[in-house]
C-alpha cells in the first residue's frame, strides 16, 4: 500500500509545531510497511491530484491573509478531493479557513473555502484569548479522549452541516461557551488543538490513516503499534490540564 500526504503552506502555517502531525502520520504509516510520499505545497503552487490526506497548520492573522486567497483558488480541487474520499485535516488558522469566513481582530473578513459549515469571528484585541491545555471527548467512534493545547482569539460557531469534533471537559474549545471543540463532516476535520495534536492522540491519528487509505484500498486493518511513548505523552498532557491554574 502507499499513501500520499500533502502538506499545505508549511512555510506559513506551522504554529506550535503543527508539522509534527505530518511526521506522526508518516511514521505511523511507515512502521506498518506503507509507502509514504510527502508533497509540500507553497503559495502559487497547484495542489497535487493524487493526495490522500491534506494537512493544514495554524498561523497568525497575517499568514492567514496570505494563505486565504491561495486556498480559495484551490477550493474546487480540494472539494473534489474530499468528495472522492481524501482526508483534509486542519489546525487552528487552517481550521478557520476551512469554514465559510473568518473575521479578523481588525475587522477584515477572509472568505474561507466552505468545506466545513463553520464561521469564525475575532471579537477584537481587547478580548481574552482562549489559551491553555484541553481535554475533550472525541465524537468520532472509537477515538475516545483527545488532549492538546489551544491558543486562539477567534470564536468559531458551527452550523447544522458540521458536527463538533469533541466535547470539552477541560479548556475552552471553539468559543468558550458551548462546550464544543473543532468540527468535522465526512472526511474533513478541523481542530484548535496544537501540541502537535496527533503524536499524543495515536487513536485519532490511526483513524485518519484508515480513512485516507480507504480511498484507494477500501476498509483496511492497521496492525497494532507499540504506543507506550505516545500514551505516556497523552497521560502527561491530560494530567497537566487537570492541575488547577
Amino acid at each position: 500500500m502507499e499513501l500520499v500526504l500533502v502538506h499545505l503552506f508549511p512555510d506559513l502555517l506551522n504554529l506550535y509545531g503543527d508539522r509534527g502531525n505530518l511526521i506522526a502520520l508518516r511514521e505511523r504509516a511507515r512502521r506498518r510497511g506503507i509507502r509514504v510520499t510527502v508533497r509540500q505545497v507553497r503559495l502559487e503552487e497547484p495542489l497535487p491530484r493524487d493526495g490522500d490526506l491534506f494537512l493544514v497548520g495554524g498561523g497568525e492573522d497575517r499568514q492567514q491573509t496570505l494563505v486565504a486567497q491561495a486556498l480559495r483558488g484551490s477550493t474546487g480541487q480540494l472539494r473534489s478531493a474530499a468528495q472522492s474520499g481524501a482526508v483534509v485535516f486542519a489546525v487552528c488558522g487552517g481550521y478557520q479557513l476551512l469554514g465559510h469566513a473568518y473575521r479578523t481582530a481588525e475587522g477584515q473578513e477572509l472568505s474561507g473555502v466552505g468545506l466545513l459549515d463553520v464561521v469564525t469571528e475575532h471579537p477584537g484585541h481587547n478580548t481574552r484569548r482562549l489559551v491553555g491545555d484541553v481535554v475533550a471527548t472525541c465524537t468520532v467512534p472509537g477515538v475516545g479522549e483527545l488532549v492538546g493545547f489551544e491558543n486562539h482569539g477567534g470564536r468559531t460557531r458551527l452550523g447544522p452541516g458540521a458536527r463538533p469534533l469533541a466535547t470539552v471537559r477541560v479548556g475552552f474549545g471553539n468559543n468558550g461557551e458551548d462546550g464544543t471543540e473543532g468540527a468535522w463532516c465526512g472526511t474533513v476535520f478541523g481542530t484548535y488543538l496544537h501540541g502537535p495534536v496527533l503524536p499524543k492522540n495515536p487513536r485519532f491519528a490511526d483513524y485518519l490513516l484508515r480513512l485516507a487509505l480507504r480511498r484507494r484500498y477500501g476498509d483496511v486493518h492497521l496492525q497494532s503499534l507499540d504506543d507506550r511513548a505516545e500514551e505516556a505523552a497523552h497521560a502527561a498532557a491530560a494530567a497537566r490540564a487537570r492541575v488547577p491554574r
